[in-house]
């Protein structure tokens, strides 16, 4: 996992480029979703995320994924769980001060926001604590109501 947590945040613009698409093709299935039922297939999207972001970004499963924001380096694998940026006790070398063998998560956000070559380092914006209500819930389902509530404010305006 953690050599591909390491490819992920050397490839994250295509990986971002790559989710965007993906994201856009899930937002178009609004539709077939509501008419399912966004809690009936939230458990098989659980599965699908943890097959590939677990592979791709080791993800922790929070629901509330901010990888996009953080280079493709998932915060949840600092052993604080800090969700906006080192604890100060980062090592002069870039290992994690709990874990001496990792490298930083925050480290390996700021290189991959770097290789994502965006005007606006997302990694900048402060984020919201983690919901623990959502911990085990489907973040690209969470992406895909959230989209399609700011789409209809923004028709309704």
């Amino acid at each position: 996992m953690y050599r591909m947590r390491r490819f992920s945040v050397r490839h994250a613009r295509a990986l971002d480029t790559l989710y965007s698409v993906f994201e856009k093709l899930l937002v178009s299935c609004d539709p077939l979703f509501r008419r399912i039922g966004y809690d009936r297939i939230d458990k098989p999207f659980v599965i699908l995320e943890n097959m590939t972001k677990g592979f791709l970004v080791d993800s922790r499963s929070c629901g509330q994924c901010i990888v996009g924001s953080t280079g493709l380096s998932c915060p949840m694998n600092c052993p604080k769980q800090l969700r906006n940026g080192p604890c100060g006790g980062v090592r002069s070398d870039g290992k994690c001060e709990v874990d001496p063998e990792m490298d930083c998560v925050w480290v390996l956000a700021w290189e991959g926001n770097k290789n994502m070559k965006v005007k606006e380092y997302p990694i900048q914006f402060v984020q919201p604590a983690v919901d623990n209500r959502l911990l085990g819930r489907s973040a690209w389902l969470r992406e895909v109501r959230l989209a399609v509530a700011e789409r209809r404010a923004r028709g309704a305006s």
